[in-house]
């Protein structure tokens, strides 16, 4: 550029020259990109998905993306290629001409002042920090939620649904059906026990109404119908037929589940879990105790016949519910519409799919089944979305990171290119290769840590947007943040270690000769 200057050439030149080739490499960038977006789409989503049907990212290639790439490319090719432009125009014709690169690397410090090029080295560390906290805390919640104690055995449960009132059967005649349904389902070969309830344990939101031990006020503004309830004293309600805690292998503590003796005709009965118990009753035992339920402007005294271990009812995130049980086949709750049947398999429970068909196709050719899938797919697709976000945190990290290492890279060698004679002439006076090797540690250790700070302060300060789909782990995890600050060091350094090896091996003669 000093030599064009020198020749006469205008400011004005120089940098359409420069403007343009900037043009041509963010042109040929943007199509690159967009060639790799087109043959990669599908590879992404497919490994985001893992398999899952419930994938709610679904990524496709329009004419409104292209026109983003174009835009994107041309404010890339122009912001980023102007600022070098009006740089290499200002360079001092004489003393470039005089010293060549030296004389221009050697115009200014070097310690405390950075370049453009650095300045945008910085911020591409403090994006891949941000991204690799983000993503180290999303792989915790993932981590944490497939490790939840449920409180069942989730393996080898077979899950689906039916509703037999929209095709036309009618109470009481309603729960015969379903009764007699479990019972030819539970004599499939290859099922070890069958149950039934109204609602499956998670993944579908919860039933809840008042039930109070007799003479016990019942709670100002209780939870009452269907739907998603917040921590509390609410008590969930679960109805549920003979076989319930043995199919979903939930340890009764004392008493016993539902049976045959459970008649519509016999006395009401109910099984509260340790939640409850431990909210209405203390310490003392619940066997035995009358309790009531208050729902629809009707009371139903019931006797509690059992106490079960605390389970997840609704969503996996939240404590233990405290939750009370009653006998589906009683039908003292709300009348039951959709019925959930759930079948423990020996083997693998999609296995029974078939038989199940059969049966149901038997009973009632008019009834469709629905949600036909394990216990554990019903239960990965609740985490559906933490995964999505941890899978794509980590995919965005390992991009930004590596394009901050190439960056740094460059942006080093470079530096070491421009300095190999002050480099040499160092060398000569005396400096040891440590010393040149530091020389080149100690600019990639400020740029680093000017990145490193920005990132986490961006990092604790968004932080708390994504509080709430977090689980098990606080935003300013010390753990997480150590991931993240161990990796950004490992990679800058590993960045910067060819550039200072090359620094700390230049030859002083060939050194002195490269201007």
């Amino acid at each position: 550029m000093a030599v064009r200057l020198g020749i006469g050439a205008g400011k004005g030149r120089v940098i359409r020259q420069l403007l343009t080739e900037s043009f041509l490499l963010a042109t040929l960038g943007g199509l690159l990109g967009v060639l790799f977006a087109v043959g990669g789409i599908r590879f992404f989503t497919v490994a985001l998905a893992s398999g899952s049907r419930a994938f709610p990212l679904q990524a496709q290639i329009n004419w409104r993306v292209f026109a983003i790439a174009a835009a994107l490319s041309i404010i890339t090719g122009f912001l980023f290629g102007l600022a070098p432009a009006l740089q290499a125009a200002r360079v001092d014709v004489i003393p470039a001409l005089r010293g060549g690169v030296a004389a221009q690397s050697a115009s200014r410090p070097r310690l405390l002042r950075l370049s453009l090029s650095q300045v945008l080295i910085a911020v591409q560390i403090a994006l891949s920090a941000l991204l690799l906290i983000g993503a180290g805390l999303f792989v915790r919640t993932l981590m944490n939620l497939q490790s939840v104690d449920l409180g069942f055995n989730r393996e080898q449960i077979l899950l689906f649904k039916i509703n037999a009132r929209q095709a036309g059967h009618k109470d009481p005649e309603l729960t015969t059906f379903y009764r007699d349904l479990q019972q030819r389902l539970a004599s499939i070969p290859g099922v070890r026990s069958a149950t039934v309830s109204n609602s499956p344990l998670v993944g579908e939101g919860t039933w809840g109404s008042p039930v109070v031990p007799i003479g016990t006020a019942a709670p100002e503004h209780p939870a009452d119908g269907h739907g998603t309830f917040g921590e509390g004293k609410d008590t969930h309600i679960l109805t549920a037929g003979p076989d319930f805690f043995a199919t979903m292998q939930i340890p009764l503590i004392a008493g016993r589940e539902f049976d045959e003796r459970d008649r519509p005709d016999s006395a009401p009965v109910a099984i509260v879990n340790e939640a409850w118990a431990k909210e209405y009753f203390g310490a003392r035992n619940p066997i035995g105790q009358q309790v009531v339920l208050e729902t629809d402007g009707k009371r139903q005294q019931m006797e509690v016949i059992g106490l079960a271990r605390n389970s997840r009812y609704g969503e996996l995130t939240r404590t233990f519910p405290p939750i009370v049980y009653m006998s589906f086949w009683q039908n003292l709750y709300r009348p039951p519409e959709e019925a959930t049947y759930a079948l423990r398999a020996n083997g693998d429970p999609l296995a029974l799919a078939g038989a199940v068909r059969e049966i149901v196709r038997q009973a009632d050719p008019r009834i469709p089944i629905t949600g036909l899938k394990t216990q554990a797919a019903m239960i990965d697709e609740t985490m559906t979305g933490q995964a999505m976000f941890a899978r794509l945190c980590t995919g965005f990290a390992i991009l930004a990171l590596a394009i901050a290492c190439v960056g740094l890279y460059g942006t080093i060698a470079h530096t070491v290119g421009r300095r190999t004679s002050e480099i040499g002439i160092r060398i000569a006076l005396g400096a040891s290769r440590f010393q040149m090797v530091w020389l080149v540690v100690r600019q990639v250790a400020v740029v680093t840590s000017i990145g490193l700070i920005a990132g986490f302060v961006a990092a604790f300060g968004l932080s708390r947007l994504v509080e709430s789909f977090l689980f098990g782990v606080k935003p300013a995890d010390p753990a997480t943040v150590a991931a993240a600050l161990l990796t950004l060091l490992v990679a800058a350094g590993t960045a910067a270690y060819i550039p200072a090896r090359r620094a700390s091996r230049i030859e002083p003669v060939a050194a002195l000769r490269h201007e």
